[in-house]
């Protein structure tokens, strides 16, 4: 059997937290991240052991026998690449998502993220929307929750704003982004609210506290979120002063043409 510490959706997500962590994105245990394995990829590296078994608090039939690998509640991102087995968790979803079983890691009796549920009523919304979508990611970019107490947060104004900052904008993240008012945390109720988010767009701004995004993988999940910050730093730094120039809606159309993507219809003039 392969050492799964050396699997590269294990490396990978070493580096993503840690990465996440000095970007300041994910404070003491703040954030969270699901990865949706094969079985292929997992039974390569684990016979199928079932270590203990963690009840969910939710449904989701949806994930019956799907695999993920998990950041653990109460755990700091910037441990995981020196002690992942303590700080993530490979779970299997059983008697229809209410269930996980423990294949492996949360080595000291841990679990995983208390945002769990959130993380996996999201991955239901994105796999109908696009099956290719196997990452979830929640972090706290400091721009785009400083945005969400200064900007107006109608989706539309929102997006827009974040288009008209940076040139790529629009190409990375056409669909734009949802928002959602301020929610109590690990809880069901902001796991279905987002979750409906997720259903038109990868990326699901939390007001005064952070961000949801969702991608096929690390990496394009991690450029997702890091894009949009970067819009929100540019924001934050001119929001005061007098604009002079701005992305105009018909370079935007531009845009669109250009790298032959589709703008969130309604969203631009």
């Amino acid at each position: 059997m392969k050492d799964i510490l050396s699997a590269p959706f294990m490396e990978e997500m070493v580096r993503t937290t840690a990465n996440m962590y000095r970007h300041g994105w994910d404070e003491r245990n703040g954030g969270n991240i699901s990865l949706m394995l094969d079985q292929e990829q997992v039974l390569a590296y684990l016979g199928g052991q079932v270590l203990r078994t963690i009840p969910t608090g939710f449904s989701a039939p949806e994930l019956e026998g799907k695999y993920f690998l998990v950041t653990g509640t109460g755990k700091y991102f910037k441990n995981v690449e020196y002690a992942p087995q303590t700080n993530l968790g490979l779970v299997r979803l059983t008697e229809g998502g209410t269930q996980a079983q423990l294949l492996w890691g949360f080595s000291d009796g841990g679990s995983f993220t208390s945002e769990f549920p959130a993380h996996m009523m999201s991955h239901v919304a994105r796999q109908k929307a696009n099956p290719a979508n196997r990452v979830v990611m929640h972090c706290h970019p400091v721009n785009l929750l400083a945005m969400t107490y200064v900007h107006s947060l109608d989706e539309r104004a929102f997006t827009r704003t974040l288009w008209q900052m940076c040139t790529e904008c629009i190409v990375v993240f056409p669909e734009g982004v949802n928002v959602l008012p301020w929610m109590l945390c690990g809880t069901n109720e902001i796991g279905r609210a987002t979750a409906e988010k997720m259903s038109t767009a990868r990326l699901v701004v939390w007001a005064q506290h952070g961000i949801y995004g969702a991608g096929r993988d690390l990496d394009e999940t991690f450029g997702l979120i890091e894009t949009a910050e970067k819009a929100a730093e540019v924001y934050m730094k001119i929001a005061h002063l007098p604009w002079i120039n701005t992305i105009t809606d018909e370079q935007l159309h531009l845009l669109e043409k250009r790298f032959n993507v589709q703008a969130r219809p309604g969203f631009l003039d």
